[in-house]
């Protein structure tokens, strides 16, 4: 090819196992990397502050390794529905390659932009980069979609596997002439005063190098021993790649092949190493989920569930969200959220069922407010696992299966380590009452330096009151 191609990159931002990118490599021609930043289009689910401090490091870092190989990166903000044909059409493109995505709020745009190449004679072809499988490649036997999870990770397994992953793609030569390209500085992507993202700079490396330097620090050191200590937040031996895959800066096939490779290895013992793959297989098993049912981005999959009765407690709300609920071990995830743009697993499980069984706070209050804060919130993952703690989605928990916050805590950070790290003003507190600092006396309070209400919370709910109010919610709709 002589005419000029454009690769399209979303959530894409790599070299590694990059199928778009290998295609238009493999055209010979010229190739112009595009992004587009739309946030008409997304809506709801326009990048939150978190997401969009990561995107400006990860573009920074995928446009210098792309330079190193002759390419070019053309930064554009708008509708991606006008502003890809219209660049097509302005350099003259043959092709405009891209990886897909699956929510319908992304497919409804990409079938249009197809349509719209089409029209002008220029192919747009697309590609699987995002998933393992597509999420119609997994079915039951009947050929319908999933809507419990262990069944659909026993049908994932029983396939040859997912395809082998793509040799890095080494050189991709941009067009002599080069269209205008927007500043990334002029996105105002970064916050300014205050920095509230200080503390994400010491804990993430955007881009592909730190996606694979963090593989491969985790594959030495905590992957042998990831399902014995996966629910230990004190402990932070989880791979934390999750906002690396979130922008594609690392594949989930590479994933698969590099835990599956240790495994076969006997690098990690096979139970640790499937528990992992097993998370790997939640994340497609959403993606399923909002493919097919594209309203539980924001209306419950079970429809019992749009009568029950929610609190509208701002004051509450806000006390879960600035971690002053009085119960230590939320206060922890909650802060840990806010400082370092994600939280541990197990904790977000408990903040969640905190938020919606003890505040009988709605879900989508959680689900807004983690899709703000966290460098990892991903559409599937986030609206399925809300619902999931909620107990109104696909294969969710019970509703009635309500965490008490202080046996979590106590289970799970049994010395304490994470509270006090989240949680400083109760760093001196005892052990014995570190997961509930009104236990402690007066005398002991005074020596720690904590004057519960006034240093410390107390607690904004009593739980044992709080757990009854939600049963006997969930009996009335029932």
């Amino acid at each position: 090819m002589t005419d000029p191609v454009i690769l399209w990159l979303r959530e894409d931002l790599r070299f590694d196992d990059n199928p778009a990118m290998r295609e238009a490599a493999a055209s010979g021609a010229p190739v112009l990397c595009l992004y587009v930043l739309d946030d008409a289009t997304a809506g709801d689910f326009a990048m939150g502050a978190a997401q969009r401090w990561w995107l400006h490091h990860s573009l920074c870092a995928f446009k210098e390794d792309l330079e190193t190989r002759g390419g070019a990166l053309i930064l554009r903000r708008g509708k991606e529905t006008e502003i890809v044909p219209a660049l097509a059409k302005e350099i003259k493109a043959s092709h405009v390659f891209w990886n897909r995505r699956y929510m319908k709020w992304q497919t409804d745009p990409d079938t249009e932009i197809k349509s719209a190449l089409q029209d002008m004679g220029i192919k747009g072809i697309s590609c699987n980069g995002r998933l393992l499988y597509e999420p119609w490649e997994i079915e039951t036997k009947s050929g319908d979609p999933y809507k419990v999870y262990t069944p659909y990770w026993k049908s994932l397994q029983q396939k040859e596997g997912p395809r082998a992953a793509l040799p890095r793609t080494d050189k991709l030569n941009a067009p002599p002439s080069l269209p205008s390209t927007d500043r990334l500085d002029d996105w105002n992507l970064l916050p300014r005063s205050p920095n509230w993202a200080e503390g994400f700079e010491p804990v993430w490396t955007p881009g592909e190098k730190g996606a694979r330097a963090r593989l491969r620090a985790w594959l030495d050191t905590d992957a042998a021993s990831y399902d014995d200590c996966r629910n230990r937040p004190d402990q932070d031996r989880t791979s934390r790649l999750s906002p690396h895959l979130h922008f594609g800066e690392i594949s989930p096939v590479v994933l698969w092949h590099s835990v599956s490779d240790a495994m076969e290895a006997g690098d990690i013992p096979k139970d640790q190493g499937t528990s992992f793959l097993s998370e790997i297989a939640w994340r497609e098993f959403s993606y399923q989920l909002l493919y097919y049912h594209p309203t539980m981005r924001d209306q419950p999959l079970m429809e019992k569930f749009t009568d029950f009765e929610w609190d509208t407690d701002k004051k509450a709300l806000n006390a879960w969200q600035r971690g002053r609920t009085g119960y230590p071990i939320v206060d922890a995830g909650m802060r840990q959220l806010w400082t370092e743009g994600w939280m541990h697993n197990r904790v977000r499980m408990i903040v969640g069922s905190f938020l919606v069984k003890d505040l009988l706070l709605d879900w989508r209050d959680g689900m807004r407010w983690f899709w703000d804060c966290l460098v990892d919130a991903d559409p599937a993952n986030n609206t399925a696992s809300w619902q999931w703690i909620a107990g109104c989605g696909a294969d969710a928990a019970p509703f009635f299966r309500i965490f008490n916050p202080t046996t979590q805590s106590e289970k799970f950070d049994p010395d304490g380590a994470y509270i006090r790290r989240y949680v400083p003003e109760l760093r001196d507190l005892p052990t014995r009452f570190i997961h509930e600092p009104r236990k402690a006396s007066t005398a002991i309070l005074k020596d720690a330096g904590i004057v519960l209400g006034e240093t410390y919370p107390d607690p904004i709910v009593d739980h044992s009151d709080r757990r009854k109010q939600a049963l006997s919610r969930y009996e009335a709709i029932k």
